[in-house]
């Protein structure tokens, strides 16, 4: 793993090079674009999607958005059109390495992740083929429909006034991580325990997270996607991103497009054991067809 840096919008990010072990010199491997979730950085969950990519032949690159992890930038902000600008980036910085084929990139995004690969290969056609894992399909949506009454009118309060305290100093306040990620029980277990040395991982966020959240759908647009291929990987106990958002963007695809759900599995189970297993063989079997 060789340690990378490259600019998106003027802002320096950082990013992990992993190459498969058996490359030859003046070989052009296909190569992907790996990008973390909502809060997470790119030494959590996507370092060991890497390695089970560069086994199997592919160049792979992680690297964290503006602001998070090692990168430059505003601290924390979700920012998800910024996002999309950082993976086009990072596709420019990866399809110019040497022994990687330009015309072979494909992107790869866990949870939140799953929605900027979406949205970035909508508008941006480099992007040859697509996996969204527990991704998120519609942003308000979501928000909502994971939470009870009051928690959502905690959400709505929360909202209205940080909107006025950002017109009114230019910041926004800084929020606790759950305010915005709404997680089950056995997902927070999962998630504080994985989260443990990430270089970066958050416990407060910005409140602007909630209106950014809201104003990222991904469902409505991608049925512009095709014919670029889109496999979608859900599963059928996640309370986190509920398996419903992956349908509906399923629904609402073109051809050549997948929808597999993994059975008795939560959001978090995808990112080691057998749902990751399951996750990088359905993953890695549809990169070998379309990529």
């Amino acid at each position: 793993m060789e340690t990378v840096s490259f600019f998106s919008e003027g802002v320096r990010l950082d990013g992990s090079l992993f190459r498969p072990h058996d490359a030859k010199a003046g070989e052009k491997r296909p190569a992907v674009v790996l990008c973390h979730g909502y809060t997470g950085v790119r030494d959590l969950y996507l370092p060991d999607a890497a390695r089970a990519l560069t086994a199997a032949g592919y160049v792979a690159l992680t690297f964290d958005y503006k602001g998070w992890g090692t990168s430059d930038g505003p601290p924390r902000r979700l920012d998800p059109y910024g996002r999309v600008a950082d993976t086009q980036a990072a596709m420019t910085f990866l399809a110019a390495q040497p022994g990687v084929d330009p015309g072979r990139i494909g992107l790869f995004g866990w949870s939140f992740g799953g929605a900027t690969v979406i949205w970035t290969a909508t508008f941006d056609r480099r992007a040859r083929c697509v996996v969204s894992v527990v991704g998120v399909g519609d942003g308000p949506e979501w928000f909502r429909s994971v939470r009870n009454e009051a928690e959502w009118a905690e959400v709505v309060r929360v909202a209205d006034e940080d909107r006025h305290t950002r017109l009114d100093t230019g910041h926004s306040r800084m929020v606790d991580r759950s305010l915005v990620l709404w997680l089950d029980p056995a997902s927070q277990a999962a998630s504080l325990a994985s989260r443990k040395g990430a270089t970066g991982a958050a416990n407060e966020v910005p409140a602007e997270f909630i209106d950014e959240t809201m104003g990222f759908r991904p469902q409505l647009i991608v049925g512009h996607l095709a014919p670029t291929p889109l496999l979608l990987v859900t599963t059928d106990r996640d309370q986190v991103v509920p398996p419903v958002q992956s349908e509906r963007l399923h629904a609402a695809a073109g051809e050549p497009k997948r929808l597999v759900t993994l059975a008795g599995f939560g959001h978090y189970d995808v990112y080691a054991g057998e749902a990751f297993r399951q996750t990088m063989a359905e993953t890695l079997g549809w990169f070998a067809e379309h990529l």
